[in-house]
């Protein structure tokens, strides 16, 4: 624990301006949402960020299937895909942690899908 703390604050953690700028942040609208059978933590979400994507996260103790349909969230669209529970998912969305568990990152107005957040 110590080591991690040490190299938190040593400035190991600090990434330049260009790492940044290669992650893409952009809105997303969820057009489908389902639980994933077999996991008690996973939701599969389609969503549109000017072309449709499949993406899976570990959200479904804090939010239902029903309620995500149509709100808007960010998401990481360059991450590499990876298999979770067999399914592909091809990014990643944002959320704060929380003593109750993710809180999804949204804007607060209305942005076409595939907005990028700069």
């Amino acid at each position: 624990m110590f080591n991690k703390l040490k190299k938190m604050f040593s400035g190991e953690n600090i990434i330049s301006i260009d790492e940044f700028k290669r992650i893409e942040l952009k809105v997303a609208k969820i057009l489908k949402a389902e639980r994933v059978e077999g996991s008690n933590k996973l939701l599969k979400l389609e969503v549109d960020l000017g072309e449709k994507r499949q993406i899976v996260a570990g959200i479904a103790k804090n939010y239902s299937a029903e309620e995500l349909i149509g709100r808007e969230i960010i998401i990481v669209a360059n991450l590499k895909s990876k298999p979770l529970f067999g399914l592909k998912s091809n990014g990643m969305l944002l959320a704060a942690s929380s003593p109750d568990g993710p809180v999804l990152l949204m804007p607060d107005k209305e942005v076409s899908p595939g907005s990028k957040i700069n």
